[in-house]
C-alpha cells in the first residue's frame, strides 16, 4: 500500500474540503499512477470529487460510518472492514485522503508519493511532515517542474518501519 498526495510548503493538503491548487502535471501523475488500481479514502474526500462520484477506472473504497451504501464504490464502516477490503483487493492500493485516513493508514504504507508545491495554500488539513518522521526516508526527488504558475517536485518517501495489515 502507498500514500499519494500533494502538499504545500507546510505539508497542507486542503482547505474547505477542496484542493488548494490546480496542478495539471500532478493530476496527470495521479491519474497515471492510480488508474486500474485501488484507491482508499474517507467520505469527505469522495464528496469533494465532481458530483461526489468515485474516480473512474479504479476500485474506490470509502471508510465512512455515516455514508449511505452505494453501488458505485465499496463503503466500509470500520477499520476491520477496511483492512479486509484492502486485503481482498487486486492491484496496487493507494491511500488518497483525507487527513484522518492518511493518519490512520500511513504506518501501513510502504511508500508515500508526495508532490511538493513550493507555495503556501492556506491549508486547514495537513499530511504528516515526513521530513521530520524517522520512519520515512526521502528516496527520490524530481527536478523542479512548472505547472499552472507553481513549482512542484515529485518525491518518493520510503517507510522503513512498515506495519503489517492486521
Amino acid at each position: 500500500m502507498k500514500a499519494i498526495v500533494h502538499v504545500d510548503k507546510n505539508w497542507g493538503i486542503g482547505r474547505g474540503n477542496a484542493l488548494m491548487f490546480r496542478l495539471p502535471e500532478d493530476m496527470k501523475f495521479f491519474k497515471q499512477t492510480t488508474t486500474g488500481n485501488v484507491v482508499v479514502m474517507g467520505g469527505n474526500t469522495l464528496r469533494s470529487f465532481p458530483g461526489g462520484r468515485p474516480l473512474k477506472d479504479r476500485k474506490n473504497i470509502v471508510l465512512s460510518r455515516a455514508m449511505e451504501e452505494r453501488e458505485d464504490c465499496t463503503v466500509v464502516r470500520s477499520e476491520a472492514q477496511l483492512f479486509a477490503a484492502i486485503k481482498d483487493s487486486a492491484g496496487e492500493v493507494y491511500v488518497i485522503g483525507g487527513e484522518s485516513i492518511y493518519t490512520l493508514l500511513l504506518p501501513y504504507c510502504e511508500a508515500a508519493l508526495v508532490t511538493k508545491v513550493m507555495a503556501d495554500g492556506g491549508a486547514d488539513a495537513f499530511f504528516p511532515n515526513l521530513d521530520g518522521d524517522a520512519s520515512f526516508v526521502l528516496e527520490s526527488r524530481s527536478a523542479p517542474v512548472q505547472t499552472n504558475g507553481y513549482t512542484i517536485e515529485f518525491c518518493t518517501y520510503k517507510n522503513t518501519c512498515v506495519r503489517p495489515l492486521p
